[in-house]
């Protein structure tokens, strides 16, 4: 069964990219089973649930829709849309970043510092939310990369030419699923944390 994910026509990019996002995706499934193993131990401490991390989900939300209508333009051949909305997706993922940053922020405000002090919920919570940044940060140099390779472009035939590169579409496809896998983990952390808190 699991051999059919990993079908002959999927080059070996797409494998390792499917085997990292599903290792990936593992790991914090497993994290996030050991929260509820945890939960109500001895150094259990409750917290209020970040507020900036709802406005970090919304940004994350949106930055999957704008690298959608991204690639519906790339395949128009509407190449002015595609660089803005790779900018636009790019400048979201900053904002996302932001806000989490804020959000470890209102934590710190509730005595909850990483570490001992904060107990073992709010350091899950902190363990998370990092590991899922870094995995963004990875994947915001994929997508700058994406987007300087397009806007070195200035006019419309070194677009088409640079558009019909069989590399340049691979590389916005792999960038284009592992950023909507970060999409749908960070959603699933939120909704995690935000119903147990």
């Amino acid at each position: 069964m699991l051999f059919k994910v990993f079908q002959k026509k999927r080059d070996y990019q797409e494998n390792l990219l499917l085997f990292a996002m599903i290792s990936m995706a593992l790991v914090f499934l497993f994290i996030t089973f050991a929260y509820l193993a945890r939960k109500g131990s001895a150094d259990w401490i409750d917290f209020k649930m970040p507020k900036l991390f709802g406005f970090s989900t919304f940004f994350m939300l949106v930055s999957s829709y704008t690298l959608f209508v991204a690639n519906t333009a790339f395949e128009k051949q509407d190449f002015f849309t595609y660089k803005y909305l790779l900018g636009t997706t790019f400048v979201l993922g900053f904002f996302f970043l932001i806000c989490q940053y804020l959000g470890w922020k209102q934590l710190e405000a509730q005595g909850l510092f990483f570490g001992k002090k904060a107990g073992a919920a709010a350091n899950f919570l902190y363990l998370l939310s990092g590991l899922h940044i870094l995995h963004l940060l990875a994947g915001m140099v994929a997508l700058w990369i994406v987007f300087w390779k397009a806007v070195k472009r200035e006019s419309y035939v070194d677009d088409f030419i640079h558009a019909v590169n069989p590399p340049t579409q691979k590389r916005l496809k792999l960038t284009t699923r592992f950023w909507h896998f970060l999409d749908i983990l960070w959603l699933y952390l939120y909704i995690f944390f935000y119903i147990q808190h």
